[in-house]
């Protein structure tokens, strides 16, 4: 698709709204690494900087594919899941962008906006690869996040937003089998990509089937972040770590997180101090997620995504995970 992104004569109203007729906008950046919202910097005239995020069409790179029906990590974008997200992590004492305005009522755009904070454009991701000493505070402080986070319980998994339909707790299955199920999804798009997944495609499915097999029930669920790489934190210049693309935020097993911290933090997730885990269920959610690592880059690598070298990079560093324990 021809994809037009938003110019600065798009944000004269608002900014002329939240900030006076006085103020004017001279530059306005898009940010790249967004695959699902256009992240926007706006520039005002006294030096001073503010976050656009833009939930439109044509700033979604990612095509529809087959779903798990209550795998709650699906389709984690829109306002109003950023929305409930964002004033659940305030209240756990979590560090975000603090929300400015939130407009889904298309009063500026045709599109549903919210304006936040700029918390700054270095990233932890960033400050880990420059610096790892001057790394350390922020990565103490993330650790301790995230122990607020997984620690704050709820008897059921799920997004925040639909919380309140709680007739639902007694007919969910485990959020192991949603997992196997999601795992097997991916592994059957990725195997129709690649011959090597195609080949190993019965012996990767039986060995997450023997990984769930080790799994015992469990029904007590943390608040996890579902994709929280060092580049979804910002480190702010006086050391203080901020979560963004906070859409995904769910009830779910914490294990799932650390999965993913462990995937994506390597050497430095030691310092994190994660809580207490099964390591079984870490097995098994390590694995899911790098069968997920192969799917989701090729699928996006199809579309117009700019750095589709980078998704296939990705996909192919995983599929050698995925190979290298059967």
């Amino acid at each position: 698709m021809n994809r037009t992104f938003l110019r600065p004569d798009d944000f004269r109203d608002l900014v002329a709204d939240q900030f006076g007729a006085a103020r004017r906008l001279v530059a306005l950046d898009r940010l790249t690494g967004g695959t699902k919202k256009g992240v926007y910097r706006l520039r005002l005239d006294d030096q001073t900087t503010t976050i656009a995020y833009v939930w439109a069409p044509g700033e979604n790179y990612w095509p529809p594919s087959p779903t798990v029906p209550d795998d709650p990590f699906t389709d984690a974008s829109g306002a109003e899941l950023f929305a409930v997200n964002h004033a659940a992590l305030a209240a756990a004492d979590v560090r975000v962008p603090r929300l400015l305005m939130l407009d889904r009522d298309g009063r500026h755009l045709d599109a549903d906006l919210a304006l936040i904070e700029d918390a700054g454009a270095v990233t932890l991701e960033q400050l880990m690869e420059q610096d790892s000493a001057a790394a350390a505070a922020p990565l103490a402080a993330l650790g301790d996040a995230l122990r607020r986070m997984h620690t704050s319980l709820g008897p059921r998994y799920g997004r925040l937003a639909a919380a309140a339909d709680r007739g639902e707790a007694s007919r969910q299955r485990r959020a192991e089998d949603v997992i196997v199920d999601r795992a097997l999804g991916h592994l059957h798009a990725a195997a129709a990509r690649d011959d090597r997944i195609a080949d190993a495609h019965d012996r990767i499915a039986a060995h997450v089937r023997d990984l769930r097999g080790a799994v015992t029930a469990r029904e007590t669920y943390g608040l996890v972040h579902g994709e929280l790489g060092p580049d979804h934190v910002l480190v702010t210049p006086d050391g203080e770590p901020v979560l963004i693309d906070i859409e995904g935020l769910t009830y779910f097993d914490v294990e799932w997180e650390h999965a993913f911290l462990h995937l994506r933090f390597g050497a430095a997730y030691p310092l994190l101090r994660p809580v207490d885990l099964d390591p079984y269920r870490c097995e098994l959610y390590r694995y899911a997620q790098v069968l997920s690592l192969i799917e989701g880059p090729q699928r996006i690598a199809d579309t117009d995504f700019p750095d589709r070298q980078w998704m296939l990079d990705l996909a192919e560093g995983n599929i050698t995970k995925a190979l290298a324990v059967l």
